[in-house]
């Protein structure tokens, strides 16, 4: 951005549209029109998957559902495509891996199950922030809900892998890899139609995973149709074996879409089931839970249906929706942050665990 000396800003505001950042100049003057110009990157869609790098306030990633993998270097003035070169367009998941930050791993294929979705072909991994990828694998996955990085070793990873959205296939679950993706080994595993949409750790090794029984038949527009495969799943020791949770106050099933996030013991779920969509909340690491929301603006869960926790303060969480929404007292309560219903659609947050008040926002609209 270049600013002629004569004309001094008085005051910029940038917003993110969709995937356009775009910049307000209010120039000297009362009562002078605003001008906008765009700043890039051009739209690519829906955003899906952010993430940042911890401590550094400058660097940040996205992946569009249709545009790749795009980083900034200068906190979001300018945005660089970095995945151009490679055969697929569709990012459902990105992950910084927290022990070396040149560490990125991508899973392609959008998973938010939309009537118009983009498919993938596997799980991608760059050694050097981006500026080279290598393919690692699970071809057939086709959409990619989430990654996790083992938080001490670069090498150690977990996906959630939904698989086929329009029929059944067996590439579905959670997989696991510590040799970077060279090899992986499906750790979770339900049935050919049900597939793993969430994850989420918390510190000691425990893992907790979604798992969805859901298909797009190709005629219908909106709501996919689900099954009763959907439940949530622990694991205590980084994700080698798996227990189903169904602890005292889980809700009773068929149950559609679920996000889970947890942090400082607490574990929080947000809930697709027969009475709407509510947060569950569990004090005791899902032993047992209990319903502490639900709200109307909990809408269409199977478009949106996660949930994040700053990592200094488990009291706070976050829910993107058609408004991002936020909690302060565990759930309980939840006010509009950003947007209002009807406005834009939020799908995924990354908080600095180093300064939780940065927040990078992911978004369609």
């Amino acid at each position: 951005m270049t600013i002629h000396p004569s004309r001094p800003i008085l005051a910029a505001l940038a917003v993110l549209a969709g995937t356009s950042l775009y910049a307000q100049h209010l120039p000297d003057g009362v009562g002078n029109a605003l001008r906008w110009r765009l700043l890039g990157p051009f739209r690519g869609g829906r955003v899906l998957a952010v993430s940042g790098v911890p401590g550094d306030p400058r660097t940040f990633y996205f992946g569009s559902v249709g545009g790749g993998v795009w980083k900034t270097v200068n906190g979001g003035i300018t945005w660089a495509p970095v995945f151009d070169s490679e055969p697929i367009a569709s990012v459902g998941a990105l992950a910084v891996a927290p022990s070396d930050p040149q560490v990125l791993y991508v899973g392609t294929g959008e998973a938010d199950m939309r009537s118009d979705i983009s498919y993938g072909n596997g799980m991608y991994r760059s050694r050097d922030g981006g500026r080279h990828w290598q393919h690692v694998g699970l071809e057939d996955t086709r959409h990619i809900g989430k990654i996790l990085v083992d938080p001490e070793n670069a090498q150690t990873a977990l996906v959630a892998a939904l698989g086929h959205a329009y029929g059944p296939n067996g590439a579905r679950g959670v997989f696991r890899t510590t040799d970077g993706g060279e090899t992986w080994q499906r750790v979770l595993y339900l049935n050919d139609s049900t597939g793993a949409i969430d994850l989420t750790q918390v510190p000691g090794g425990v893992v907790y995973a979604a798992l969805w029984q859901v298909y797009r038949p190709p005629w219908s527009q909106y709501s996919p149709i689900e099954g009763p495969g959907s439940g949530l799943y622990r694991s205590s020791d980084g994700g080698r074996t798996w227990t189903a949770v169904a602890g005292h106050g889980w809700p009773e099933g068929p149950l559609g879409r679920i996000g889970v996030a947890a942090g400082g013991g607490l574990v929080y779920a947000l809930v697709e089931g027969r009475g709407g969509t509510a947060v569950y909340r569990s004090d005791d690491g899902g032993t047992s839970w209990r319903l502490v929301a639900q709200d109307p603006r909990f809408g269409r869960t199977w478009y949106f249906g996660q949930l994040f926790v700053d990592p200094a303060n488990p009291a706070v969480v976050y829910l993107p929706d058609v408004a991002l929404l936020q909690s302060t007292d565990s759930g309980t309560t939840w006010t509009a942050l950003k947007g209002q219903p009807g406005g834009d659609d939020y799908h995924a947050v990354w908080i600095d665990p180093s300064a939780p008040e940065r927040l990078i926002i992911g978004c369609d609209q």
